[in-house]
């Protein structure tokens, strides 16, 4: 099942993803008798998302093939896509979770533990949105990742246990001021942090129909053109050890968000159009405008 968020009469409501466009919850609860929650995240959160998915699975796909149904999918050309959410309580990074990644930035892949760091809520957008260049920065990167989406709440989870916990996957594309992390390293949640600097979505794409998330290539993408791509396989600390780790630091909640790390980050300029592309996910795309010149 894959999920989204649309942007509908003002509103940002959750949707159902199908081959040929979206049905909203709202108008699926209306048709169907039904009642699951109309924001993604309160899905999530009120784990709501394993009952809908047997029921979209079993009863949903038969009825929306009859004619009589087919009026309540938006088509994706009507669509106008949203963050997933907006409010996790929260976003861990993962840096330099790809030996390639550290090489191209001169440093040393962390191999004991994974250098993670967070993010605030209000870096995030979603497809389409423009991320802004802060007229603080003179070289800022985007950097394409694979999302985790944490969802049940969860303490000292082992790594056997911790695929188990998870609501989806989801194409993340992070940001960093890099010229102020080179500074000094202590700059790094600052780097991270200006309005604009996390875009996610724009689905969520449940565990069912990822048959082996190892096996996921992830590609950072500049203006149609696959800057860097890796496996995560390939990743230092592959995810169901970010997950492990992490909870046996501080409780994990429903919609907290792991992004695990990129197989390359891209400088981004005034006009560019940056991307992540995830083996059988919908892309995401972001147009870059540099406030910098804006100020002028």
């Amino acid at each position: 099942m894959r999920l989204a968020t649309i942007r509908q009469s003002n509103q940002e409501v959750a949707a159902l993803v199908l081959g040929s466009g979206v049905v909203p919850m709202e108008r699926l609860n209306e048709t169907f008798n039904q009642r699951w929650a109309i924001n993604l995240l309160e899905l999530i959160e009120s784990d709501q998302l394993s009952a809908l998915n047997h029921w979209f699975q079993d009863e949903f796909q038969q009825k929306i093939k009859e004619e009589s149904f087919k009026e309540l999918i938006i088509p994706f050309d009507q669509v106008s896509y949203a963050p997933l959410y907006r409010q996790p309580r929260k976003i861990w990074g993962i840096g330099l979770n790809y030996v390639e990644h550290a090489a191209d930035l001169h440093e040393v892949s962390p191999n004991t533990e994974p250098a993670s760091f967070m993010k605030p809520d209000t870096t995030i957008i979603g497809a389409g949105d423009t991320i802004k260049v802060p007229v603080q920065s003179e070289r800022t990167t985007a950097e394409s990742e694979l999302g985790i989406i944490i969802g049940k709440k969860c303490k000292d989870v082992t790594e056997e246990e911790a695929l188990d916990v998870v609501a989806g996957y989801t194409t993340i594309v992070d940001m960093t001021a890099e010229d102020i992390l080179e500074k000094n390293p202590r700059y790094l949640t600052r780097a991270k942090s200006f309005d604009t600097f996390f875009s996610f979505g724009p689905h969520l794409v449940t565990p069912d129909e990822v048959e082996d998330v190892l096996e996921l290539n992830v590609s950072t993408v500049i203006n149609g053109r696959v800057h860097r791509k890796n496996a995560v396989s390939n990743m230092t600390f592959q995810p169901q050890f970010l997950i492990s780790f992490h909870s046996k630091v501080m409780t994990l909640l429903p919609g907290d968000i792991i992004s695990t790390g990129t197989p390359g980050a891209v400088v981004i300029r005034q006009g560019d159009v940056v991307g992540c592309w995830i083996d059988g996910f919908e892309q995401l795309e972001n147009p870059v405008e540099d406030l910098k010149g804006s100020a002028q």
